[in-house]
């Protein structure tokens, strides 16, 4: 997978194909017998992904997949129904329209993960139907008071299922806030890395696709920020760089 391009923006329905043709993405769709596009819709009143971008995104992986290949869009908002989420935001009407699934990862089956190198967690319960699926995170360009950038990798941070979570008195999933959310972003890393990575920014004149950590480095900067100083960025990118030279990350 190409690291990080970007193309300029016209349109959803014009420049997505052109970006997803550059990263060759029609061949890739070809050997996954699953595919799940994983859009961020946190909260209501929160930026979330632009249903156009979804649908551009959609339509061309039913136009490359393969005949048997099963598409589905995936969510679970952190404080939020998901289902109404779905509903709120017209997600609802375009999975009817595709005749694809519509996955509330927060009721979703899960499948046990314990993995030493977590940085905090001693145990995660992640959604069993991201592991074997090729997961497309789609995000809009955004600052963000938790996770100081809104990237792909830190959308997946909706996979961490509410009903496990969730507070006592609470929708929103405060168990995963017991510690800033870096280190939670990169516990969950640990267990699936998205695939590829679709970052609007469209404000910016600019559609970015490629591979999660380069595309969300590219996204820092194009908020005025330094990489190395996002705390979940500064962390994945020491996650990947332990396998070259087999040091430890910093936590």
């Amino acid at each position: 997978m190409t690291k990080g391009v970007s193309v300029k923006f016209n349109s959803y329905s014009a420049t997505v194909p052109a970006l997803l043709k550059v990263i060759k993405l029609q061949d890739e769709l070809k050997k996954h017998q699953r595919i799940i596009i994983k859009p961020s819709l946190r909260q209501v009143y929160t930026k979330n992904t632009e249903i156009k971008l979804v649908e551009a995104v959609l339509r061309f992986c039913l136009e490359h997949k393969s005949p048997d290949t099963e598409l589905l869009i995936a969510e679970g908002s952190d404080g939020e129904d998901t289902g109404e989420m779905f509903e709120i935001f017209g997600y609802k009407k375009l999975a009817e329209r595709y005749s694809v699934g519509l996955v509330d990862l927060n009721e979703s089956e899960v499948e046990e993960k314990v993995n030493s190198e977590f940085s905090r967690f001693d145990k995660i319960y992640f959604p069993k139907i991201l592991l074997d699926s090729f997961v497309i995170s789609l995000v809009p360009l955004a600052d963000d008071e938790e996770t100081e950038i809104h990237g792909s990798l830190a959308n997946m941070l909706g996979a961490y299922p509410a009903k496990y979570y969730k507070g006592f008195l609470s929708k929103s999933k405060s168990k995963i806030r017991k510690w800033p959310l870096k280190y939670s972003i990169y516990d969950i890393i640990k267990c699936k890395v998205p695939n590829l990575a679709v970052v609007d920014a469209s404000s910016k004149g600019v559609l970015l696709a490629g591979q999660p950590l380069e595309v969300d480095k590219q996204a820092a900067k194009l908020l005025e920020k330094d990489w190395k100083q996002v705390g979940y960025l500064r962390l994945v990118n020491e996650m990947f760089t332990i396998k070259k030279d087999n040091t430890a990350p910093k936590l």
